[in-house]
């Protein structure tokens, strides 16, 4: 785990996995609590840090895309396009990330 902080892959690989968590987290627990308990301070905590984190991802995705030269065609769209698709940054870790 400590190797990952050591390269822009790596660290692309947590922010994924954050993120992933972070969305399971709102749909699971906050949104749950808001709706069934007519709680909603988890929502407004999780929602922005969630938000943070996609956008993160979303940069960082880019960034890598150019400093790596991947192909747009072949990669940086996928990894693009597993952040707007709900926990699809739990797959693009493991099938194309991890093998970076």
């Amino acid at each position: 785990m400590i190797n990952l902080f050591k390269t822009k892959i790596g660290r692309l690989r947590i922010i994924a996995i954050l993120e992933g968590i972070s969305l399971l987290t709102l749909v699971f627990i906050a949104v749950p609590l808001k709706y069934g308990f007519d709680n909603p301070a988890f929502v407004k905590m999780m929602g922005p840090i969630h938000g943070s984190l996609f956008l993160l991802f979303m940069f960082n995705t880019l960034s890598v895309g150019v400093e790596q030269r991947w192909k747009f065609k072949e990669i940086t769209w996928k990894v693009l396009l597993a952040c707007i698709i709900p926990f699809g940054t739990f797959y693009v870790d493991r099938k194309i990330l991890s093998k970076l």
